[in-house]
C-alpha cells in the first residue's frame, strides 16, 4: 500500500519504485538491531569484522552473469533515493558501464529472485559477508485469517543464507523475523 501511495510521485521525478528498496530499508533497520549480519569473516585471521557503514549490495542479473552494484551509505538515504541510485547503478551495470567502486563494498546483499518469477530460492552468501537475503516471487495466496476466515493475500517467502561460523540459527530467525516486522510497517523501517 505505501509503495503504491509513493508510486505515483515516485514516477514524476523519474524513479521506478519496485520493492527492492523497502526491503533495503527494512534490512537497514533489522541490521542495526542485529550488527553480527553486517559483518564479515576475515579468513586469514579468523577475524569477525563488524560493519558500522551500511552499504546495500544487490544482485543484477547482466549478459556476462550476475554482478552486485552497491548502495554506499543506504542507511542515510530515503526510499526515493535508494529507488533512484539503484535503478542508474544498475542500467551501468547492465550497460558494462559500472565502475569497480560500484560494484564492491557492500557489507550485506540482497538477492531478487522474485523478479523473475522465482518462489523458493537458496541465495549464496557474497563473500566476505555473512549473510545475504533472497527475495521471492509476491503472489496471491490464500491465508487464514484469525478470526478463522480465509482471505487471498499479498505472500511472499524470503530465505536467508548465512555463515554458521560466525551466528547460528536461532539468531537468524530473529534477524529475519525483525525484517518481515519491518516489511508489515514500511514507514519505520529502519
Amino acid at each position: 500500500a505505501m509503495r503504491g501511495r509513493m508510486k505515483a510521485k515516485a514516477e514524476a521525478q523519474g524513479v521506478k519504485l519496485s520493492y527492492m528498496p523497502f526491503f533495503m530499508k527494512a534490512v537497514i533497520g533489522a541490521l542495526r538491531q542485529f550488527p553480527i549480519f553486517n559483518a564479515s569473516l576475515d579468513d586469514a585471521t579468523n577475524e569477525i569484522i563488524v560493519r558500522k557503514s551500511l552499504h546495500m549490495g544487490f544482485a543484477a542479473a547482466t549478459d556476462n552473469g550476475l554482478l552486485v552494484p552497491v548502495v554506499k551509505h543506504a542507511d542515510q538515504k530515503s526510499i526515493l533515493q535508494i529507488a533512484r541510485e539503484m535503478g542508474e547503478i544498475a542500467e551501468r551495470t547492465r550497460n558494462g558501464k559500472a565502475t569497480s567502486d560500484e560494484l564492491s563494498g557492500s557489507t550485506f546483499t540482497i538477492s531478487n529472485v522474485g523478479s523473475i518469477g522465482g518462489l523458493f530460492a537458496t541465495p549464496i552468501i557474497n563473500h566476505p559477508e555473512v549473510a545475504i537475503l533472497g527475495v521471492n516471487a509476491l503472489k496471491k495466496r490464500p491465508v487464514v485469517m484469525p478470526d478463522g476466515s480465509i482471505q487471498a493475500r499479498d505472500m511472499m517467502y524470503l530465505g536467508l543464507s548465512f555463515d554458521h561460523r560466525v551466528t547460528d540459527g536461532a539468531e537468524a530467525v530473529k534477524f529475519l523475523n525483525a525484517i518481515t516486522e519491518r516489511q508489515t510497517q514500511p514507514q519505520a523501517a529502519s
